[in-house]
């Protein structure tokens, strides 16, 4: 029973190994190869963890070869537009001037449905006021309106509003982030300011306390478990 679970998580961690080589991205964002690649290392790592009498090493070398394999296409694509084109792909300009590019809907397999759920998603139901609508090569659809459909920025408008800055967590979960609070350029006296303004004794009872550049302040206390 020791040895399954050793070899389990072993392919385990591997697997974690090869998806993090892909970056961060959602299964819908993946590029064609490299879903290929997540099914193809699933399938490799279910039968040695299944079947005890396949050597693990007939499950990892496979698997270390495909990675590999992706590295160095990745590395190529890098290189190539070309050699990227044909791994991954083009975009495809399906609506332009707010009309549909039908040849390109047939050319994707891209049905009238597909596109009207891509767009009800982003917003949008009137396809005249579309300027473009773009099929990545991970599916989705990237959709540019005209300016006049577009909201007015606040540089038009002739507004300063001030940049926004990310917020800096100081207490997570009722344990005090030390670094975080000396980074902000903080003391314990100040976080001791915040928990008596809103009326918690102590930072066991704060659920969550950020502050970010601008000196903008979020605070939410422990709520009451329930029994």
């Amino acid at each position: 029973m020791a040895t399954g679970i050793v070899r389990t998580v072993i392919l385990y961690l591997l697997i974690i190994a090869g998806i993090r080589l892909m970056g961060k991205r959602q299964v819908g964002e993946l590029e064609p190869s490299e879903l290929v690649l997540d099914l193809i290392i699933a399938d490799l790592a279910a039968v040695p963890m299944q079947d005890f009498g396949i050597p693990l090493l007939s499950g990892v070398l496979p698997i270390l070869t495909l990675l590999c394999v992706t590295m160095i296409l990745s590395v190529l694509t890098m290189k190539s537009v070309r050699f990227r084109s044909i791994i991954c792909g083009q975009p495809s300009i399906i609506i332009s001037e707010g009309k549909i590019v039908q040849r390109e809907m047939r050319k994707n397999r891209f049905t009238v449905d597909e596109l009207d759920e891509e767009l009800r998603g982003q917003g949008v139901t009137d396809l005249s006021t579309v300027k473009y609508a773009i099929l990545e090569t991970n599916g989705r659809v990237s959709v540019i309106p005209y300016a006049r459909e577009q909201p007015a920025t606040a540089a038009q408008q002739g507004l300063s509003p001030t940049d926004p800055s990310l917020p800096v967590v100081v207490v997570n979960d009722g344990r005090l982030l030390e670094g975080n609070l000396r980074g902000r350029g903080l003391d314990r006296s100040w976080l001791a300011e915040q928990l008596s303004a809103h009326r918690v004794r102590s930072v066991r009872e704060v659920y969550l306390l950020s502050i970010d550049g601008n000196g903008k302040i979020y605070f939410a206390a422990k709520e009451a478990e329930k029994v």
